[in-house]
């Protein structure tokens, strides 16, 4: 069997105590498009979704979508997952992990539900693992594009961080978005081309025509 297009979409969580969460705004929606887009060009889909995803756009019959919760979770399930023709990793995967929590006189809480009346609460954030360079070792036949969204600065800046995700991470291909790229979607290649895409939709037929012609 020819191995599956596989995509990451939606927010991961960081727990903040068995009840409680540190997540993001992303809604999953893109990946809806993408793994919608592929499977009506005739390719096996699988779509690892975060639990948090709010997006109500449908995906296409046949797509097989699983679902993750934190950056862990999902790292867990890529490395087990097997070979892919494609990873399309556009999950919002939390930056920062909970190292701590603290009530206001500074005492360690670990509760499995950290009461309300503790009050001000200090909570310490570390850095937590990035997936995308894991993904040549865990899928080192597949064409690998990695997502860089970006707020701050210019497209020149938002097309740097892209360019500097690419020798980073190792990746075939980075979609650039974000209010420093502008409206829309730039897929920039390693030669440094971009390729432009007004909306969601149209990246998503946009990759399917791209990763056709290089098979």
């Amino acid at each position: 069997m020819t191995p599956p297009i596989l995509i990451t979409c939606g927010p991961a969580s960081a727990p903040l105590d068995e009840v409680r969460r540190i997540t993001n705004f992303a809604t999953g929606e893109i990946g809806a498009h993408l793994a919608n887009a592929f499977a009506a060009a005739g390719h096996r889909v699988v779509c690892f979704r975060g639990e948090g995803a709010t997006s109500s756009l449908p995906f296409a019959a046949g797509v097989d979508v699983r679902p993750f919760a934190t950056n862990a979770d999902l790292a867990a399930r890529l490395e087990a997952f097997g070979p892919a023709a494609v990873v399309l990793h556009a999950a919002a995967l939390a930056d920062f992990e909970v190292d701590f929590v603290r009530d206001q006189d500074g005492e360690l809480l670990t509760a499995a539900k950290i009461p309300s009346r503790a009050g001000h609460l200090l909570v310490g954030l570390r850095p937590a693992p990035k997936i995308l360079p894991e993904l040549r070792a865990w899928f080192p036949g597949a064409t690998i594009i990695g997502w860089k969204y970006e707020l701050t600065g210019d497209l020149a800046a938002a097309l740097h961080a892209g360019s500097h995700q690419l020798t980073e991470a190792g990746v075939d291909a980075c979609v650039v978005n974000g209010r420093a790229y502008g409206e829309g979607f730039g897929l920039l290649d390693p030669a440094g081309r971009v390729r432009h895409f007004a909306d969601k939709a149209e990246l998503s037929t946009g990759l399917v025509r791209w990763l056709d012609s290089r098979a």
